[in-house]
């Protein structure tokens, strides 16, 4: 795997949390079979952000559905603390391009969906669920129904109903394109503090190189099918805190454009 001159971080190893070993993955349809991904190796740090880009049909998602245990690699394996995946696990925390919230629950009642359906402790239950979205900005809203909130209340409540279980691992795939721009943003930058706060390991897959770059501590570069790893660029700022940096003081930063523009090399897009 290529490592980008462009901020390439000079600090600690993180213990692995994720790996995919040389995983390749076909699918078989009556005309033939298709490659999909080939021959994929990288881990993910513990407590690591890591944005997965490319261009369409080269198997971003797909990597975060392998992981999820959704579906198995054709070679090669996959595996969360040196244990192969071979099924979904309450590790995995999981939000898609739309929030999926149910209309008819109230906000506090999606938020509990998780611990209901796996049997948890109500009171345990409520009560996290009560934090989170008192944490999240919305605790004013916890009886509001899905469609009396903005997009990006959404958004923070699908992502408290994900983290109403607790997961330690969080898989973001497109979670924000369905917002307009300023919202997104916004929105992005929030739950980026979220999962560093927390201390969670993260994957998000996205379109948006600028996103990649102020979200991740490292971005991973997809090659178009069959999806390989192409590069890495380890985004490193040097603010003295990444936490609490908003995506536009961090867009206003030299190395920030460096990064956009490595990252953009490397896609090698053709109109």
């Amino acid at each position: 795997m290529e490592r980008s001159d462009v901020a390439i971080a000079a600090g600690t190893e993180r213990a692995a949390r994720l790996a995919f070993n040389d995983v390749s993955l076909s699918y078989f349809t009556p005309s033939g079979e298709t490659l999909a991904l080939d021959s994929v190796s990288f881990q993910i740090g513990v407590g690591e952000i890591v944005s997965i880009v490319g261009q369409s049909g080269c198997g971003k998602s797909t990597l975060l559905s392998l992981l999820a245990g959704l579906i198995a690699p054709t070679s090669g394996t996959v595996s969360i603390d040196g244990q192969a995946v071979s099924e979904p696990s309450a590790a995995i925390g999981f939000m898609l391009q739309q929030d999926t919230l149910f209309e008819w629950r109230t906000i506090l009642e999606n938020t509990l969906l998780g611990p209901e359906l796996r049997g948890h402790d109500r009171a345990a239950a409520h009560e996290r669920a009560e934090g989170l979205l008192d944490r999240y900005g919305l605790r004013d809203f916890k009886a509001h129904f899905p469609h009396q909130l903005s997009g990006g209340m959404r958004q923070r409540a699908a992502l408290a109903r994900t983290m109403c279980l607790d997961p330690s691992i969080l898989l973001l795939d497109e979670p924000f394109s369905a917002l307009d721009f300023q919202t997104r943003i916004a929105i992005s930058d929030e739950i980026a503090q979220i999962i560093r706060s927390e201390g969670k390991t993260a994957i998000l897959v996205t379109h948006d190189i600028n996103e990649a770059v102020a979200m991740a501590d490292r971005v991973l570069v997809m090659s178009r099918r069959p999806g390989r790893i192409k590069s890495q660029h380890v985004i490193d700022f040097a603010v003295a805190d990444r936490e609490r940096a908003s995506s536009l003081e961090l867009r206003e930063l030299p190395a920030f454009n460096h990064a956009f523009q490595a990252i953009w090399k490397d896609l090698d897009v053709h109109v």
